[in-house]
């Protein structure tokens, strides 16, 4: 069996994936504002600890309890408190920049 999706669970398990998971914390941020949520700009570029890069790509899907919905997200993509979407700088997901803003 070919796993597809590393993160898609068994019918029988539970849907709660714990959301600290899949957020950055400690970012830097830089480039361009290319928005703003809730007030505050949404910059272009984030810089993790590690020195990782990651591209602004949207905003963060939630599902039915009002958090976010991890298992929307695609490979290569994290949350950035309070539900900005950025992805891996260097993978293929950030060309596709189809998420509404």
């Amino acid at each position: 069996m070919k796993m597809r999706n590393a993160f898609r669970l068994a019918p029988k398990q539970s849907r709660r994936l714990p959301t600290e998971y899949f957020i950055l914390a400690n970012v830097r941020f830089e480039g361009q504002v290319v928005g703003y949520l809730a007030g505050r700009p949404i910059r272009e570029i984030a810089t993790d600890g590690g020195g990782l890069r990651y591209q602004f790509v949207g905003v963060a899907a939630r599902n039915v309890a009002g958090g976010p919905d991890v298992q929307s997200l695609r490979k290569g993509e994290w949350i950035v408190q309070p539900g900005l979407v950025y992805a891996s700088i260097g993978d293929d997901v950030v060309a596709s920049a189809d998420r509404a803003a």
